[in-house]
């Protein structure tokens, strides 16, 4: 008991002596790692969307209540829209997304992973396009369940693919593994980003299968290069 002790008394001694920002490494939050997927960088990707041509007949919201801002814009191959970023928890039910961490829970999604269950929101990136409406049909523009998404976000770029539809009024929306890749807090209930996140959807491309994020970033990177040669 004294030799426990004495290295319990020393191990105190040697923490009280470290400055206070010095914290012992198992109390130190990690520092979240900048995202760059594939090899187009967000500076490079945003250069071409400066300039929005309105595909919608209107506008939509970020939430529910607020203003009708964001347009959906067109660009040779793709469309986009700059918002916010709401964490989408639905699909397969895990321990982060669940009826108990979101009150908003559903353990479904529009598409359905290959095997034909519902997509897995904490573990892979995803991002939710508003329901067909008078405002904008993503059908029409070449948009379909599976499509290729470049998520950009604080410089970094991540790649998603449209898992899941939303309210047809409002718009901004990912899963929990997209918005934590990002460093976005995935908190269903209160996380997300409240501006800054630009959304890039390919027309006419497709994950294969939805679930493979491996897939939508190699698909993504060459996407994106054929964006930046063509706008």
């Amino acid at each position: 008991m004294l030799a426990f002790a004495t290295a319990s008394g020393a191990a105190l001694l040697a923490s009280a002596a470290l400055p206070a920002t010095a914290q012992p490494a198992a109390h130190r939050a990690a520092p979240h790692a900048a995202l760059q997927e594939g090899s187009v960088s967000a500076a490079q990707l945003l250069a071409k969307l400066k300039d929005c041509t309105q595909l919608s007949n209107g506008k939509y919201s970020t939430d529910e209540g607020t203003p009708a801002t964001v347009p959906v814009c067109g660009k040779n191959g793709a469309v986009f829209w700059k918002a916010d970023m709401d964490v989408d928890c639905d699909g397969q039910i895990t321990a982060q997304c669940n009826a108990d961490t979101d009150p908003w829970f559903q353990d479904d999604t529009a598409f359905p992973q290959s095997d034909g269950k519902p997509l897995n929101a904490a573990k892979l990136p995803y991002v939710v396009v508003p329901s067909a409406s008078g405002i904008w049909n993503y059908q029409s523009a070449g948009i379909k369940g599976g499509g290729v998404v470049a998520i950009i976000y604080n410089n970094q770029v991540e790649y998603a693919v449209v898992g899941d539809t939303g309210p047809n009024k409002i718009i901004g929306e990912a899963s929990y593994a997209a918005a934590k890749g990002l460093g976005i807090d995935p908190n269903p209930e209160t996380g997300g980003a409240d501006s800054g996140v630009t959304y890039v959807l390919f027309k006419n491309s497709q994950a294969s299968p939805i679930e493979n994020h491996a897939d939508a970033v190699s698909r993504g990177d060459a996407l994106a290069k054929k964006f930046l040669q063509e706008n």
